[in-house]
């Protein structure tokens, strides 16, 4: 399953949110979309997710132009995991990943036995099944960010696309989310998310898309891409790049601690 962007742009108003920003993404691959605050990377997502559709440029999935694409259909293909929330009411875990199936059934019918059988599928598929009856308001941080992934894999939907899925979580619970993520890749699910983590960018993505005010920097895979340079024309700290483990992993010092 693969999305090709070519030539976005997009405005509001009078202002340029996305500036010819173009990426492909290869099948059961991670794609980082690295950058500040307001640089358009929820834009892009919009437009991809046909929330935006009057953008210029095109985006296809799997080789269809997305505005062709009904908003059941394009359902069945791209599901989207927002950062962890808490609802108003307290649903229970298995009715919020249940939410995932109303693209299967019509308007006014009610969870079938298959649909369940996929949200009690996905649970189970990320170690959360024994939260099932548990409300959603009543779990850790970490567990809710897995039950929306949960709920996207009972889509069935092969493209996910993730809002800063590590957003606000403790360090055990961000490599924890990243290996699950890491894994649907090898899957064969494709993931698209947007991040402000080049630690983490560059030891789990296969590609990274850095965003600068609307337009893509540079794009690449992390090893090729993720420089002093780079992390600085970004965040505006400069930064040293150190590699660790014979450039198996890489982490971004601050010079104006570290060269005091």
């Amino acid at each position: 399953m693969s999305v090709s962007v070519s030539n976005l742009s997009f405005t509001y108003g009078k202002h340029q949110v996305l500036d010819d920003v173009s990426f492909i993404t290869d099948n059961g691959s991670l794609t980082a979309v690295l950058g500040p605050n307001g640089v358009g990377k929820s834009t892009l997502f919009q437009c991809m997710l046909g929330l935006l559709p009057n953008y210029r440029g095109l985006i296809t999935i799997n080789g269809a132009d997305a505005k062709n694409i009904g908003v059941r259909a394009l359902a069945k293909q791209i599901a989207y995991i927002p950062q962890s929330h808490a609802p108003i009411f307290n649903f229970s875990v298995l009715d919020i990943v249940l939410m995932g199936t109303s693209a299967q059934v019509s308007a006014v019918s009610n969870p079938g036995r298959q649909q369940i059988e996929y949200a009690k599928s996905a649970l189970d598929r990320l170690g959360i099944y024994h939260l099932k009856e548990r409300g959603y308001v009543r779990i850790s941080g970490g567990e809710r960010q897995l039950v929306l992934i949960a709920r996207a894999l009972a889509q069935n939907a092969k493209i996910l696309i993730m809002d800063e899925p590590t957003s606000n979580l403790d360090y055990g619970n961000q490599i924890r989310i990243m290996t699950h993520i890491k894994n649907l890749t090898a899957e064969g699910y494709t993931v698209i998310q947007s991040t402000h983590n080049p630690d983490q960018t560059f030891l789990f993505a296969d590609q990274v898309l850095a965003m600068s005010n609307g337009r893509v920097l540079r794009q690449g895979a992390p090893r090729d891409v993720l420089s002093d340079a780079l992390i600085t024309d970004l965040y505006g700290v400069e930064v040293e790049v150190q590699s660790l483990c014979r450039d198996r992993a890489r982490v971004c010092l601050p010079k104006a601690i570290i060269c005091q």
